[in-house]
């Protein structure tokens, strides 16, 4: 285990520890609702809308990725024509800049693709460069077992450096591979025994996946949105394009839907902005599994001036270690040092994403509700990536680590996390993640863990994660000796704060049944080591004698 009083020479090996920061809060919030009570005429038309739009948003996108680096506004504009005429205006211009976005997060995902493959084809040739059976350290994997498998992984070094490659040029050329509907649902109709579908389940997926239903909002336009239309009382509708212009049973164009539409949460948000005429984009999605319609609504808004960290710090915090079935949680005070006992909050991350994310909602909330009643203002996490972590030739044969780090939600739980406590007036704070559980268990483990409570390792790195919030360091304070004449055993095992006054000096004598009522003006020479009674100093009184 590395400790950090070891010598100069392992101190050296140690990476430095970035300082602690404030994440800075959401900037827009995104609720849903579900369409109740909808007739089988609003259901035809939305699928209706959804099927010719959708057609519409496909060619699209195929001119937007043939357009590749050479797109500009001109072409953006020529696109945004030639759609109005099919479609209206304002319906051209949500679909041309889903394809835009679309383009751009592909791009985004084929640059963190080249980044993996790099990572891999390091690693292989770094452990390809070593000899048979060389051990490996804590840092880099050694050498291969055998020849066979150093065979096998020189094959997959050339596979990896071809498709390397490819990927180079695409990124280098703009192309981009984008599958509307999703390649995951895309590769589903090959294993549809697997998925336990049958072939028409699988084609309403599909086609609900490949639907565009969704309209930007304006400012300063009635209700905050011209095409998708939600009013203060709950009245949906939505203007028709021009080839469905006969579906209509509204002027101008609309159609008005027999359901009526509310927001639980967030609802009074929601209604003061409409309200106001403020910009609210709305999206119409159909779940083909449970054959329910939903209503997103999304805006954006100024976020909140981030506070400094001192302020955000100063009564208190709560360190949280992120672990794979729980969050450990320390609430700690303004000196660093560990009060009550420590909470773990649990959830399961196996099953569906829903079923994954929503486990970790119901813990962040645990959390949220059990740091107020702490009565602090910022909660301590560390800002993990596992980014580069993630390739399988760094781990090799550790399969279940693996799976373990991919499946971990390290960046939905920190937003979800920042999401939250915005709106509980706590305070985020990212700290680095670096040896934390290691000088967890080093420095606070054992002298925390006691007959009556059992501490884990995950415990005591939040006491570590948050004191590195704090800007403590992460070692104890060493206890003064048993012997000592001012501090008797037990007394200032943890440190205070660097910069609390008088944190080093004596105690103060407080009035009580042993140790009777002081002096006066005992406190006067209670910081003065010269009157205290020991060798080597004189008092008061034998001092003015002597210059007498």
């Amino acid at each position: 285990m590395l400790a950090v009083g070891w010598g100069p020479l392992f101190m050296a090996d140690l990476r430095p520890i970035a300082a602690p920061f404030v994440v800075p809060g959401p900037s827009g919030v995104a609720i849903r609702t579900r369409l109740k009570n909808l007739t089988d005429q609003d259901e035809l038309v939305l699928r209706t809308v959804g099927a010719h739009l959708g057609s519409l948003a496909a060619d699209d996108l195929k001119k937007r990725c043939a357009d590749g680096l050479g797109h500009d506004n001109d072409r953006w504009a020529r696109r945004k024509r030639e759609l109005t005429g099919l479609s209206s205006s304002r319906w051209a211009g949500s679909i041309t800049k889903a394809s835009h976005d679309q383009w751009a997060l592909a791009r985004h995902g084929l640059a963190a693709h080249m980044q993996g493959l790099q990572a891999g084809i390091d690693m292989l040739a770094h452990r390809l460069s070593l000899p048979l059976g060389q051990k490996g350290t804590k840092r880099e994997p050694g050498g291969y077992r055998s020849r066979q498998e150093w065979h096998a992984k020189a094959r997959r070094l050339a596979c990896l450096t071809v498709q390397h490659a490819a990927a180079v040029a695409d990124y280098d050329s703009g192309r981009v591979r984008v599958v509307r509907g999703g390649r995951r649902l895309l590769n589903t109709r090959h294993h549809l025994d697997q998925a336990q579908l049958t072939q028409v389940q699988w084609r309403l997926r599909w086609q609900a996946a490949r639907w565009f239903l969704s309209a930007d909002g304006e400012s300063g336009k009635r209700w905050g949105n011209e095409t998708i239309r939600v009013t203060d009382d709950g009245q949906l509708s939505i203007k028709l394009p021009a080839p469905l212009a006969d579906l209509a049973n509204a002027p101008y164009g609309r159609y008005l839907f027999t359901c009526r539409v509310g927001f639980a949460h967030r609802g009074q948000q929601w209604a003061d902005r409409v309200a106001a005429d403020r910009a609210v984009a709305y999206r119409v999605s159909f779940d083909a599994r449970r054959q329910r319609w939903y209503l997103t609504a999304c805006w954006q808004y100024a976020p909140a001036p981030t506070i400094g960290l001192a302020a955000a710090l100063a009564l208190g915090c709560v360190g949280v270690d992120a672990n794979d079935d729980h969050l450990a949680a320390w609430r700690l005070d303004v000196h660093g040092n560990p009060v009550g006992a420590p909470r773990r909050f649990f959830y399961d991350l196996s099953g569906t994403a829903d079923h994954r994310d929503a486990q970790v909602r119901h813990a962040l909330t645990r959390l949220l509700q059990w740091a107020k009643t702490c009565a602090v203002t910022a909660i301590a996490v560390e800002d993990l990536d596992f980014a580069a972590e993630k390739t399988r030739e760094k781990h090799g044969r550790r399969k279940r680590f693996r799976r373990l780090i991919s499946r971990f939600p390290t960046g939905r739980l920190r937003a979800r996390l920042v999401s939250m406590a915005d709106q509980t007036g706590i305070t985020i704070v990212a700290v680095d993640p670096a040896y934390s559980s290691k000088w967890g268990a080093e420095h606070w483990h054992k002298p925390l863990n006691t007959p009556t409570r059992k501490i884990t390792r995950h415990d005591a790195a939040s006491i570590v994660i948050a004191r590195r919030a704090q800007g403590h360091k992460a070692r104890r304070r060493t206890p003064p000796p048993p012997t000592d004449q001012s501090d008797r055993v037990g007394h200032r095992s943890a440190q205070a704060g660097p910069n609390v006054a008088g944190c080093e000096g004596p105690r103060h004598r407080i009035p009580g049944p042993r140790t009777r009522c002081p002096s006066p003006d005992c406190d006067l020479n209670a910081g003065d080591q010269c009157v205290q009674d020991r060798s080597g100093h004189t008092t008061g009184p034998v001092q003015l004698m002597h210059s007498q």
